[in-house]
């Protein structure tokens, strides 16, 4: 099967407030250390599509590091990856 993922990560939550006025929409905290993107992230993996992109951009610093350091499938997942593919925008800096 060739089926890639790509994830739209990039919201500025306004309707999650106070949450999302530090951080993106995707990286607010769930139930301890999973974050709203695991979700959609596992849900790739436990249907088999191990390539997956996240794509990013507000308030993603992060959200990015996140990823990065929760999902490492070079180990145990043949040919997999969940790559970020940021774009940035902040309250200061909307465009």
């Amino acid at each position: 099967m060739r089926v890639l993922a790509i994830i739209l990560g990039g919201g500025a939550g306004t309707r999650l407030q106070p949450h999302p006025l530090t951080r993106a929409k995707p990286a607010v905290p769930l139930g301890g250390q999973n974050r709203l993107i695991d979700i959609t992230i596992s849900n790739c993996i436990n249907s088999g599509i191990l390539k997956i992109y996240a794509l990013t951009q507000f308030n993603s610093q992060s959200l990015n590091r996140h990823i990065s350091l929760t999902y490492n499938l070079s180990s145990g997942f043949s040919g997999g990856f969940v790559e970020v593919l940021a774009a940035q925008q902040t309250p200061d800096s909307p465009s």
